[in-house]
């Protein structure tokens, strides 16, 4: 996002497994006044923050299969409407999207859309876990370890050489997420 022509645009996140269906809607295309009973003000959607900018779906392997229908139409017609709506609103966004599921086997299961899958994956990265790519660790652990040493006002902390060998052969089962939170606690607690 910030080396493209976006860049001055605003970049909005979207965890999409923390939401249900309901609330998904309305996080990604907003609300109007009255449109339910807790909606008190309009309220606008993802979609229309990220107007001009990139929009980034975060786990969303994890959306029901009413949230994609819904997401694909917004994808293809480039046109949202609020719930309690009637106005159609355009939008201009860079999609992005994330997801530690396999989502051919998702579409192959009838779990995601195909439709929706292939519309997002114009360009893909296939990022293998931290477990496959031991040669990553050290170079990621000492990246984190230098912001969280900053954050802490410490002096940078060094790695011992037993220290670095057992950072590689762990198994990282909550891939770069552990070895950040990880280096965040050796940043702060370490003596």
């Amino acid at each position: 996002h910030q080396q493209g022509p976006r860049r001055e645009r605003p970049f909005v996140a979207v965890n999409c497994a923390a939401l249900t269906e309901t609330l998904l809607e309305s996080e990604l295309f907003g609300h109007e006044k009255g449109a339910f009973t807790d909606a008190q003000s309009t309220h606008v959607g993802k979609f229309e923050l990220a107007d001009g900018g990139t929009l980034f779906l975060d786990e969303i392997g994890d959306m029901t299969l009413g949230g994609q229908a819904k997401l694909l139409r917004v994808l293809e017609q480039k046109v949202i409407t609020r719930v309690g709506g009637t106005q159609s609103i355009p939008v201009n966004v860079r999609v992005l999207a994330a997801t530690n599921a396999n989502l051919t086997e998702k579409v192959q299961a009838k779990e995601f859309r195909q439709d929706l899958y292939y519309r997002l994956s114009v360009v893909t990265v296939d990022l293998p876990p931290l477990r496959d790519r031991p040669d990553d660790v050290l170079p990621l652990a000492k990246f984190f370890l230098k912001q969280f040493c900053s954050a802490a006002n410490r002096s940078l902390l060094e790695f011992t050489a037993d220290a670095a060998k057992r950072l590689q052969i762990h198994g990282w089962p909550g891939n770069v997420r552990e070895l950040r939170n990880l280096m965040e606690r050796v940043a702060f607690l370490t003596t």
